[in-house]
């Protein structure tokens, strides 16, 4: 048996990874130059600072669609977070691509997201538009806290004290543009914002199915033909797709038809599950807990703690959102209690009443 140093598996990479690849080697490094593991290559390196911040272990208590469900087994945005980095990860081994890269990639992709999902996004976002005096309905006002952005300014500046992760630019670049517009500038970060699609697009139906709210009959008929029948059906079918087109065309590619039918089911999710029905009646109650948060503790700043007030001082805003966007669902529930609901009081009056 013989142990790889990190300059072995440097070698195997530049033997095994298709000339597309990202190669440790090729780095373009670290905001503070650190001294090399003995061990590990960079992105492994990144990966596995990432699986051992607090901010990931967070995840396993924030939403990812369904509020505070009743069962085991709905996603949040651990589970969900974890379904990235293995598809992900299996389309980069089909393509010969840097498999450590991706997965640190789709592990820190949603590590800035706040309690509750989406609502909460769009809730803080609001909050900050008001506190700007800014139009919160306008481009602007929506997009002034976004998760991806959120999520590089976690493992640059919020983590280990303020000291952030010092990870890789690399992996930055593919958290920052896992969603929107924005395209990785590796085919690594690439794989992860389709591997995100594919995996909520799927794990979203199941969880539905599984609440009552959905029945593959009522799925649209065309994509589900073309998909599949089944959420195995419709991961094995996008996964297969994607690794083909993406070899014949040297970048990180669908098939028109198959990208077609998953944006058609994502349409149909919007729709019918993420914006309206049963699964979305507590989001009122989360977007105005957040936004009351918000307001609270911009006025209370002595009740943000140490840590998230060492950055942005003329900018109590960010501060709070900062300290916000980190909390579970379960801790903001917490905090909202002790801050806006009362007390019972129990004096010494009470103690001696003999009613």
């Amino acid at each position: 048996m013989k142990m790889l140093l990190r300059e072995d598996q440097i070698e195997r990479e530049h033997r095994t990874l298709c000339e597309l690849a990202c190669q440790s080697s090729d780095t373009l490094g670290r905001a503070r130059p650190e001294e090399e593991d003995s061990l590990r290559p960079c992105f492994e390196r990144d990966r596995d600072r990432i699986l051992h911040c607090k901010s990931f272990r967070r995840l396993a208590n924030k939403t990812q669609v369904f509020l505070a469900p009743e069962g085991d087994h709905y996603r949040t945005r651990l589970t969900h977070t974890l379904e990235v980095a293995q598809i992900a990860r299996t389309v980069a081994r089909a393509l010969s691509l840097n498999e450590d890269l991706t997965e640190a990639i789709a592990l820190g992709h949603d590590l800035g997201h706040t309690p509750f999902g989406h609502c909460g996004e769009r809730a803080l976002s609001s909050a900050i538009a008001r506190y700007r005096g800014i139009d919160a309905t306008s481009d602007e006002g929506r997009r002034l806290f976004r998760h991806n952005l959120q999520s590089v300014r976690v493992v640059t500046l919020l983590e280990k004290d303020g000291r952030g992760l010092n990870l890789c630019q690399e992996v930055l670049d593919g958290i920052q543009c896992h969603t929107g517009s924005q395209r990785a500038m590796t085919l690594e970060g690439r794989i992860v914002a389709c591997a995100d699609r594919i995996a909520y697009v799927c794990h979203d139906i199941d969880d539905a199915e599984r609440a009552g709210l959905l029945t593959e009959s009522l799925l649209p008929t065309e994509p589900r033909e073309i998909l599949g029948g089944s959420s195995s059906e419709r991961i094995d079918t996008m996964v297969r797709d994607i690794c083909a087109c993406s070899a014949a065309h040297g970048d990180i590619v669908m098939s028109d038809k198959v990208w077609g039918a998953m944006m058609d089911m994502r349409h149909f999710l919007f729709e019918s599950l993420y914006t309206r029905g049963d699964a979305k009646v507590e989001e009122p109650k989360a977007s105005r807990m957040i936004e009351q948060l918000f307001d609270y503790l911009v006025c209370h700043l002595d009740e943000v703690p140490d840590e998230y007030r060492r950055h942005d001082s003329d900018h109590p805003d960010i501060q709070v959102a900062d300290y916000v966007s980190g909390m579970t669902d379960r801790y903001a529930v917490r905090v909202f209690e002790d801050i806006m609901v009362p007390k019972s009081w129990k004096g010494i009056a009470g103690s001696h009443s003999s009613s």
